[in-house]
């Protein structure tokens, strides 16, 4: 997306120092890879919540471990760095009303509950993460998106404006999260396969689906 700041941070080499000696860091990137765990540990719950009750009950104890333990690195590595540090506050369902309605109220199955968290919920990751790391998200794009994602995704609007699509398709690429993680630990997780099956078909028909005033 170009957003100013993306490129004053190297991730890869961030990502080398945090497994060579997660005290050593730079501020600045102590910052980073704080406010992204503090993400990933407060962003599990919230989302379980947009899912039906058996997937909610099923992952609510390790979801609070794994928030618990993230949240634990995250104090470690900011404190060796002397910065702070916070967690986002995710949407619940009960927040959020989409086309006049409660949120669920346009919501049927496990696909169109999954999508739709996504889409919100990937977007408030995104905005935490980006702000920490000193990246220029425009509010009238954050907005938009939000609006247009709920309406589409949980309400009434047939297709997103071709900017906010294009934004949403970069969001859903956590499918290679997932392959990864499912990967690095060996899990050959069912679990973590459906989730990268439905955010990569997803990101997929949102590569395809052009509309007339998209520009070439």
């Amino acid at each position: 997306m170009a957003f100013s700041g993306a490129d004053d941070l190297d991730g890869d080499r961030i990502a080398e120092r945090l497994a060579a000696d997660p005290t050593g860091l730079s501020p600045a990137a102590a910052r980073s890879v704080a406010a992204t765990l503090l993400a990933d540990g407060a962003f599990s719950e919230p989302y379980c919540e947009w899912m039906p009750l058996w997937y909610e009950l099923g992952l609510l104890a390790p979801t609070r471990y794994g928030e618990w333990r993230l949240r634990r690195v995250a104090r470690e590595i900011a404190a060796a760095a002397g910065v702070t540090a916070s967690a986002p506050r995710f949407s619940r369902p009960r927040d959020v009303v989409v086309d006049g309605r409660p949120a669920l109220a346009g919501l049927s199955g496990f696909r169109e509950r999954f999508l739709a968290a996504a889409a919100l919920l990937h977007l408030e990751w995104f905005v935490h993460a980006a702000t920490a790391d000193g990246i220029a998200v425009p509010s009238d794009l954050v907005e938009r998106t939000r609006e247009e994602s709920l309406s589409h995704y949980a309400g009434d609007r047939d297709r997103l404006s071709p900017e906010v699509r294009r934004f949403q398709r970069l969001l859903f690429a956590d499918d290679a999260w997932a392959a990864r993680v499912d990967a690095a630990y060996g899990l050959d997780s069912r679990l973590f396969g459906l989730w990268e099956r439905l955010l990569r078909d997803e990101r997929r028909r949102l590569a395809s689906d052009r509309s007339p005033d998209d520009t070439p």
